[in-house]
């Protein structure tokens, strides 16, 4: 049982590891075409910082990690960080969101380096609409696609952020799609982070309306899946596709939070959508002991607040969404 429990009775049992703020494509929702003001390297954690607060949280009760980014296959040599925090006791569950342009050539490895799952961010199957809202190629995703299914991955989750006017006239197809590569779908609802974020909010599209649509087309029936994050399931009667949707403005899911967010210069966030957060790398390079983590780490969960304000104060977050990580 967990032993980080926050002032609200919820227990953290999930951190979301940013291992760098880079990305090779430019999601016109997550970051504005033409940045390059990222971190240094130097202002990163190093693969033993890194190793040593998950490990921390490990022993506080922490099971899963989901390595993130900006795109987290941009930082050389993943696997081998994969393959350390993989080993960790305590950590029973290692996933990757990825957006999959690089995963024909790493999903092999990190299959063996002991991540299980994938998620993998894909808001359209048409090539130039992909261009448009990325910056980049689709047949690279699909290729990674195809390469995390045959390296065994299991499940393999599409995230798709559905939004008005751009992408939401390819819904069933996705579901076609996923069903006919026994994926799994999940639908995501804009959020206003950052300026590029709040850009978007004119295309935000309420979920409770899409799984509307979806009921009309096809029969719905409840579903489940494991894991630790937020989406509520449904599944395709007559096939094995379970469709999640994660849905932080229609019915955001504050209050059953397990999660925090470590950046890659290693600030712990303890909401996606407050600024709240306990600065760990100062420490870790002062040469803080074991014991002493452990406590800043219980002090960081203390922050964590009851809820976002997306609604309330869409301004407030100013960070972009791969400042935080994903």
């Amino acid at each position: 049982m967990t032993t980080l429990i926050d002032r609200f009775q919820r227990p953290i049992e999930y951190v979301r590891l940013s291992v760098t703020d880079q990305c090779d494509l430019r999601c016109h929702y997550c970051m504005p075409r033409g940045f390059k003001d990222f971190s240094e390297p130097e202002e990163w954690l190093s693969f033993d910082e890194i190793e040593r607060v998950i490990a921390a949280f490990g022993r506080l009760g922490v099971r899963r990690v989901r390595l993130t980014g900006g795109e987290p296959l941009v930082r050389k040599h993943l696997p081998d960080l994969a393959g350390r925090l993989s080993r960790l006791p305590g950590i029973e569950d290692l996933s990757l969101s990825t957006n999959a342009t690089r995963l024909t050539k790493h999903a092999q490895a990190l299959r063996e380096a002991g991540v299980s799952r994938i998620n993998v961010s894909l808001d359209t199957l048409k090539p130039e609409r992909f261009k448009a809202i990325t910056g980049g190629k689709l047949e690279k995703v699909i290729d990674g696609l195809m390469a995390a299914k045959a390296a065994g991955f299991g499940p393999i989750k599409i995230n798709m952020v559905a939004m008005r006017g751009v992408n939401e006239d390819e819904i069933e197809d996705m579901v076609r799609f996923c069903i006919a590569h026994d994926f799994t779908l999940r639908f995501i609802e804009t959020m206003p982070m950052g300026e590029t974020g709040r850009e978007a909010s004119g295309q935000y599209l309420d979920l409770q309306t899409v799984k509307a649509r979806l009921a009309r087309r096809f029969e719905l029936i409840p579903g489940m899946m494991p894991g630790g994050g937020p989406a509520r399931y449904v599944q395709v009667a007559g096939t094995n596709l379970r469709i999640g949707f994660i849905t932080p403005i229609s019915q955001h899911f504050c209050e059953t939070c397990n999660r925090v967010r470590l950046s890659v210069e290693g600030t712990l966030y303890l909401c996606l959508g407050q600024e709240d957060k306990l600065e760990l790398r100062p420490l870790l390079r002062a040469g803080i002991d074991d014991t002493g983590l452990e406590q800043a780490l219980r002090r960081g969960i203390d922050l964590k607040p009851e809820k976002h304000e997306f609604r309330e104060q869409p301004t407030k977050v100013v960070r972009f969404m791969s400042m935080t990580g994903g």
